[in-house]
């Protein structure tokens, strides 16, 4: 499978600390690839560094081939890569329709993305009923909704998601999660944060174990599911002995 992602030896400091240090993952076409680990273990940290949000100290970047490090936030947005950040970080004072069109900033008006208006409000019907609604009174899986929205109007070739089950009902997380394989399934590339690891795990086809900014364990997360010091650590599953 050809990388449609790349990072290549990667760290990011915050002054003096390294927060990531030396990671390396590929990440294919059309892949869910997952990071898990326990908090401060440098997920989020990760996805900030390819969005352009913070700023590696050493290694590469690329998105299909192409260095993206280095580059303002924006223009790695025009390339193809969205973020749906930690906390869904939608704009409160917004109605849903504004919030939406906020993620088509980058785009011209036309009918391709009049059908992307459409398409959103097929695939998340309770957006539909709160067009007009701000964005701040929506529930919390309501807003994990928008923010999801708002990266595919884009027409992101690569989306981050950071955290997409945190704080919702488990009956919401089921929801999350069902989209989340109704996208891979239409092909999207997807890289994903997720504290839930057996969530995560069920999802993804390739998974990166993160502990204390360094890759401790990675590969196919069929297989890391069924693996001893994972199940102990993530998964809450104590093996015999």
């Amino acid at each position: 499978m050809a990388l449609l992602l790349e990072l290549d030896n990667v760290s990011v400091h915050y002054q003096k600390i390294a927060a990531v240090r030396g990671i390396t993952i590929g990440v294919g076409e059309g892949e869910i690839v997952t990071l898990i680990g326990a908090n401060g273990a440098g997920k989020t940290t990760t996805l900030r560094a390819i969005s352009g949000l913070e700023r590696p100290s050493a290694g590469e970047i690329r998105l299909r081939g192409q260095r993206i490090n280095g580059m303002a936030p924006e223009r790695i947005a025009e390339l193809g890569i969205a973020h749906v950040p930690e906390g869904r970080r939608v704009f409160p004072y917004m109605t849903v329709r504004e919030n939406l069109e906020m993620g088509a900033f980058l785009r011209k008006s036309g009918t391709e993305l009049r059908n992307d208006y459409e398409d959103v409000f097929t695939r998340f019907p309770r957006l539909k009923e709160r067009e007009k609604q701000l964005a701040g009174t929506l529930s919390g899986g309501e807003q994990q909704m928008l923010a999801m929205g708002r990266a595919l109007m884009s027409k992101p070739k690569v989306i981050l998601m950071d955290e997409p089950s945190l704080g919702l009902s488990p009956i919401m997380c089921r929801e999350i999660a069902r989209i989340i394989r109704r996208l891979h399934e239409e092909g999207r590339t997807i890289v994903l944060v997720e504290q839930n690891a057996r969530l995560a795990l069920a999802l993804a086809q390739k998974a990166y174990v993160m502990e204390t900014g360094r890759i401790a364990l990675e590969g196919p997360a069929a297989e890391l599911r069924e693996n001893d010091e994972v199940q102990r650590t993530y998964l809450g599953i104590t093996t015999a002995s």
